[in-house]
Order: C-alpha cells, then sequence, then structure tokens
C-alpha cells in the first residue's frame, strides 16, 4: 500500500528541504496563486457555472492535490479543458448532476490508482492526447467569441456550425469597447513578459485592464454586473442521490476521470523534466480522486492538474 499511496509532500517533511528550497516554494506558491485565482474565475465562467465555484475549485482541490500528491510541484484546480464537458453535462444533467458525475468520477480516479493503472494511462500516445486538446482548444475559443467581440447574443447554440453562424449573423451588433480590451489584454499577456520578466504577463493583463476599464468607464459587462456579488465564504453543499437515476451519471463520470487522469499524468511527466524528478503516477491519480470527491461538497467544480506551461522564475 505504501507504494502504491506514497504522497511527496510528506516524504519532503520527512528528508527536510533546506532554507533555498523552501524560499522558491514560497515564491512559487505566491506566482501560482496570482495566476491561478484569476484563471479559476475565467475557467468557471466559460464552463458556464458562476465564478466562486472557480476559486473554491482552486483552494479545495488545490490544497488536497498538493498535499497528497504524487509529485512535488503538481498544481490542482479547475482547468481550460474541462470547460466543454462540464459545460456539456451541465447542459444535460444540471449542477446537481455535475457535483455527482465528478464524485464518481473521484471514486474512479481512486480504484485507477489502488489498481495501479498509472503506469498503464501514461503510455497512451501524446498525439492522441494533442489531438483532443487541440479540438477541446477550438471549442473554447468558440465559446469565447460572443464575449470577445461583445456580441448581442441572447442564446448561443451548442452545436459548433451553428454557433458560428449564429456569431457571423450577429457581426453588427460588436461592441468595439469589449473587441480592443480582448485585444489589447492578448497582447499585454503575451508581451509584457519582455518588460517584466518577474510578473506573469497574464496578471500584468488583468491589473491594467481592470484599471482602465473602470477608471474610464467603459460600457463593457464585468464579473459584477453578470453574476452580482461573489461569496466570501465557502459552504457545505449535499448533492441529491436519488438511487434510480445514478446510472446516468456513469458515463460523465468515467470521460471526467480518464481525461483527468491522463492529463494530470502528462503533466506529472512534462513537470519531471523541468525540475529532474520524477512523480509517482498512482499516488497523483489517488489524489486526483480525493479531491474530486470532496470539492463538490463544498460547491467546487471537476479540477485536476493542467498541463505546464512557463512561469517567471
Amino acid at each position: 500500500m505504501n507504494k502504491t499511496f506514497s504522497p511527496k509532500f510528506f516524504t519532503l517533511i520527512k528528508t527536510g528541504l533546506n532554507k533555498k528550497q523552501i524560499t522558491s516554494d514560497i515564491m512559487a506558491g505566491i506566482v501560482v496563486g496570482i495566476v491561478a485565482l484569476p484563471l479559476a474565475i475565467a475557467f468557471a465562467v466559460a464552463s458556464g457555472v458562476s465564478p466562486e465555484k472557480g476559486l473554491i475549485t482552486a483552494v479545495v482541490a488545490g490544497f488536497i492535490i498538493a498535499m497528497l500528491g504524487g509529485s512535488r510541484v503538481q498544481i490542482g484546480g479547475p482547468t481550460g479543458a474541462f470547460i466543454v464537458i462540464v459545460f456539456g453535462i451541465l447542459q444535460q444533467y444540471g449542477i446537481n448532476g455535475l457535483m455527482i458525475s465528478t464524485i464518481f468520477a473521484g471514486i474512479l480516479l481512486i480504484i485507477f490508482g489502488l489498481l495501479k493503472l498509472g503506469t498503464l494511462l501514461k503510455y497512451i500516445p501524446q498525439p492522441l492526447i494533442v489531438g483532443f486538446t487541440s479540438g477541446i482548444a477550438l471549442v473554447i475559443f468558440s465559446t469565447q467569441i460572443k464575449d470577445a467581440l461583445g456580441l448581442n447574443v441572447e442564446h448561443v447554440p451548442s452545436d459548433f456550425i451553428e454557433k458560428w453562424s449564429v456569431f457571423f449573423s450577429n457581426m453588427h451588433s460588436t461592441n468595439f469597447y469589449a473587441l480592443g480590451i480582448t485585444v489589447v489584454t492578448i497582447l499585454l499577456s503575451v508581451y509584457s513578459r519582455k518588460i517584466v520578466s518577474k510578473v506573469p504577463g497574464s496578471f500584468i493583463a488583468i491589473i491594467v485592464m481592470t484599471v482602465l476599464v473602470q477608471l474610464l468607464d467603459l460600457p463593457v459587462t464585468t464579473i459584477e454586473t453578470f453574476f452580482g456579488d461573489i461569496p466570501n465564504k465557502i459552504s457545505f453543499a449535499l448533492p441529491s442521490f436519488q438511487v434510480d437515476g445514478l446510472s446516468q451519471y456513469i458515463e460523465p463520470a468515467i470521460t471526467i476521470a480518464l481525461l483527468g487522469g491522463i492529463e494530470s499524468l502528462l503533466s506529472a511527466v512534462v513537470a519531471d523534466g523541468m525540475i529532474g524528478g520524477k512523480h509517482r503516477s498512482n499516488t497523483e491519480l489517488i489524489a486526483q480522486g480525493v479531491a474530486n470527491v470532496f470539492t463538490p461538497f463544498f460547491g467546487g467544480i471537476p479540477a485536476r492538474a493542467p498541463l505546464p506551461e512557463p512561469l517567471p522564475t
């Protein structure tokens, strides 16, 4: 059992950390927090849920995965790859169905880890994952067009082709303030790191554009105008379980578990290359599972470790 589940965090506690490692970890945690929280809100909104659910997921799942995970540097929380899946489950089963599907997915991930399937999942061809995630990226891109252009569209179809047809037919309603903010935000995110290398570009973009929008009182939708005030506390949420209807959640649960498990292990492999370490795949699966079992009870959504992106060091 020890070999199947052996969290890296407790190994580090036993072996000890030197002053340099502790300082580096604290700084990395601050940077990740700065980047992760606004992203968590963005992923939640894009998934069709309220912003606080993204924040809750980042906090609860992030803590559990960091404590119990099999990688020293894995970061857990809501991710872009889950946007399409979460949105689809919400449309078909509602928020209660999403909570149950996430809990079931967590149980499946724990079983995968206990059965030591982590070593098998990581052998899935990378081109398959690249193609799959590229498709997801394309779908995510399409879901952002309405807000990026500020289009006056009451209902966006779920079908990909129909969605673009609606966009093109409503191009005349483009809000050029929204378009300008979108373009400048992208440019700041990409190029600001060349000027300020120690601060994430996305963080600079968020701060600069938020301040500008407020100072200039630009006529664009904000998180507050769309969702209202974000709750400042985490409350316990219990999904409604009806035994005779639980079987319908098996398929979405398997989808969440497989995508979350595979991409988390791919992320761990990439992270190993960055730090010269070696992750524990089965421990990582169990940690991901525990996070997805507990997070819904606090109002969160599916979580996993995202594929690493370059961060300032």
